[in-house]
């Protein structure tokens, strides 16, 4: 079925071209446009949805650039296949790990969403600030596998508290809602003994040493955007870090 004109809202202060990306994107996703299919031509895109051709080209351009579209010269624009690596510094890098060895993963929101005051926290960059916090367990297998404290940047994600996150992907909401994608970060780590609400959610014994992952993640617009701290049982899976820029557990 043909998309109305009406689709796209030129009164949004969301750019045109990330509005039309962002419904190539929900076709792409839904399987209308499935891996190796070729997306309507510009010429057609103009016409369902009656903006100009440079509008086309930079929501096409956007999502070459995520990864979504390859250009075949003199053929036209085609979905690409999923990509099977997972990047090092993702939102969602650990869980798509599990995901990607084919093992049954779970995510449990803990807590909602929602601006919270940090303090007391020194190694936490929001420290003194408020930031959008998210608590969410991962279990694999019906299992706990990790325990994810996340906190991200009040004005870059401003509204995440009024999005539905279950068995949503960071990632995702990020570049469509948000149009953002880390450009960089680093991550460090340590062994951790949990405190007592930790240690019974991740189904632990006392005095059993975790792996603490502290992960910071950069924008174009802003440093350390986005925080993660994840306790990871490696007593159940073993975690690794190829430095050739993927990330596998």
């Amino acid at each position: 079925m043909k998309e109305r004109n009406f689709m796209l809202n030129p009164q949004s202060p969301t750019p045109l071209y990330h509005q039309l990306a962002g419904k190539l994107t929900e076709r792409i996703r839904s399987g209308e446009f499935p891996p190796g299919s070729r997306i309507p031509s510009e010429h057609q895109l103009c016409a369902d949805f009656a903006i100009g051709r440079p509008t086309v080209r930079q929501a096409i351009d956007l999502l070459v650039r995520r990864g979504l579209l390859n250009k075949r010269r003199g053929s036209g624009t085609y979905v690409r296949e999923p990509q099977q690596e997972v990047a090092l510094f993702s939102l969602d890098g650990t869980g798509a790990a599990f995901r990607d060895k084919g093992l049954v993963l779970e995510t449990r929101i803990l807590e909602a969403v929602k601006l919270a005051k940090i303090s007391g926290d020194p190694g936490n960059p929001f420290e003194g600030d408020s930031a959008y916090r998210l608590l969410r367990l991962v279990l694999v297998e019906g299992a706990p596998a990790l325990l994810e404290d996340i906190f991200l940047h009040r004005l870059l994600f401003k509204g995440l508290d009024r999005i539905d996150l279950r068995g949503a992907s960071l990632s995702r909401i990020a570049e469509e809602d948000f149009h953002l994608r880390p450009t960089g970060g680093k991550q460090f780590f340590k062994i951790e003994y949990p405190n007592g609400e930790y240690m019974r959610l991740l189904e632990i014994q006392e005095n059993t040493p975790v792996l603490r992952v502290d992960r910071f993640l950069n924008f174009q617009q802003i440093e350390n955007g986005f925080f993660s701290r994840l306790y990871c049982r490696n007593d159940r899976f073993v975690f690794s870090q190829p430095i050739g820029g993927s990330e596998h557990e």
